[in-house]
């Protein structure tokens, strides 16, 4: 492509002019078809991450506008989970155990703990709260905070050590949520489990979840803390995180329905997720009892026993005059005055080996056959030594006079 010289020649100059504006023209044209292929080529290349890709704002965004930009918030998250807990969180409650001081100083008490409870009745005004029986011990005065933060004067109503049990009554006019109770006979491992509680007396409500670990575990436990286990408790295993101030509080099915009371943990440094909890089948009729009676009525043999593991030979041989073939038993080490004991004949150093020819090896065994196979008012055949001779009573079960 050349220039004109219009220096030196005149006519030329208009012939020039006519092939600039044609240039013009068609660089114009130009220009209008470049942008306009630009343009429909930008939604093409940020399809392919050429350039930044842009978004309509529709209906199917929500939240609030900051700095021009529509954020995307999802809150209507609904699961089994939450559904459970929804239906169960505001029947958990906190217990919070007062000691010292007296009725003219109450100035003197002072927290000593707390643990939570579950409210599972409200009747003629009042409403009911199981708890673990260690959340309440020695307590001078209860306090029972709701879960909107409405705090009630609780009454225990009965505590049972055995199994860890305790009702407390509180005023029901504030209350609003009762749990339901589930059942625990049909657990199987791996099914969900959803704890609620009060963790460290400060985080009221505090769900976790997690799964049956065992539906059948048992552990020994020893009320009298004498180094003898006293009970063979029956518990629930979960992971669920049970922490200390989860005590009393509830583990959930998926239905929402209470299954079990937290009571315990493995706390070592070495064990993660092990926590245990007392079935409601199994706390169902403990509970009745309490509130009704303000104890668990058990049979009362009305004797203190200790092992015969722990009798040296020496006093076997000399003391109890056992024959060499007797290896278990319990030795009677007291006997209540007109308890069903005396009454059968039963006196002190004798040694028990059996109750309706079932074999009595240790105090557990013995408490064991009472709690779950006897009942009250029933006669049973004790079979016992006295100074060495094999002998057999009959014993009439009374009630206990406490628990």
């Amino acid at each position: 492509m050349g220039f004109y010289d219009d220096h030196d020649n005149n006519e030329s100059r208009p012939r020039r002019g006519r092939s600039r504006g044609g240039f013009l023209l068609t660089g114009i044209i130009g220009a209008v078809i470049g942008g306009l292929i630009v343009l429909l080529c930008i939604p093409a290349l940020g399809g392919v991450g050429l350039l930044p890709k842009t978004y309509t704002p529709t209906n199917e965004y929500s939240g609030k506008e900051e700095d021009g930009l529509k954020k995307s918030v999802d809150v209507n998250v609904t699961t089994k989970v939450t559904d459970a807990v929804k239906k169960a969180r505001d029947s958990v409650v906190e217990v919070l155990n007062i000691q010292g001081g007296n009725f003219w100083d109450q100035n003197k008490q002072q927290p000593a703990g707390s643990g939570s409870g579950v409210i599972y009745k409200k009747a003629g005004g009042k409403a009911y709260v199981v708890t673990n029986y260690h959340v309440v011990k020695d307590a001078s005065r209860l306090e029972i905070t709701l879960s909107n933060g409405s705090k009630l004067k609780g009454t225990l109503r009965g505590g049972d050590p055995v199994m860890d049990l305790a009702v407390v009554e509180v005023d029901g006019s504030k209350v609003q949520k009762v749990a339901e109770f589930g059942s625990s006979s049909s657990l199987k491992p791996g099914e969900p489990a959803i704890a609620i509680g009060n963790p460290l007396g400060s985080f009221p409500g505090s769900v976790t979840e997690g799964v049956i670990s065992a539906a059948d575990r048992t552990m020994p436990v020893d009320s009298d803390k004498d180094g003898n286990p006293d009970w063979q408790a029956e518990v629930i295993q979960t992971d669920a995180a049970i922490n200390p101030g989860n005590s009393g509080g509830a583990l959930l099915n998926i239905a929402g329905q209470v299954i079990g009371i937290n009571s315990s943990k493995i706390a070592e440094s070495a064990v993660e997720g092990i926590g245990f909890a007392i079935p409601v089948d199994i706390a169902r009729p403990i509970i009745n009892d309490l509130e009704k009676y303000g104890k668990v009525n058990r049979p009362f043999l009305g004797i203190g026993p200790i092992p015969l593991s722990q009798i040296s030979s020496y006093h076997r041989d000399s003391t109890l005059k056992l024959p060499s073939s007797v290896k278990d038993g319990v030795v009677v080490m007291n006997v209540e005055p007109l308890s069903p004991a005396d009454r059968a004949g039963l006196k002190e150093l004798d040694v028990i080996t059996a109750f309706d020819g079932q074999a009595i090896k240790s105090p557990l065994d013995l408490r064991k056959y009472l709690y779950t196979k006897a009942k009250v008012g029933q006669k049973i055949k004790v079979t016992y030594y006295h100074k060495g001779d094999k002998k057999t009573t009959e014993v009439t079960l009374s009630s206990n006079k406490s628990s």
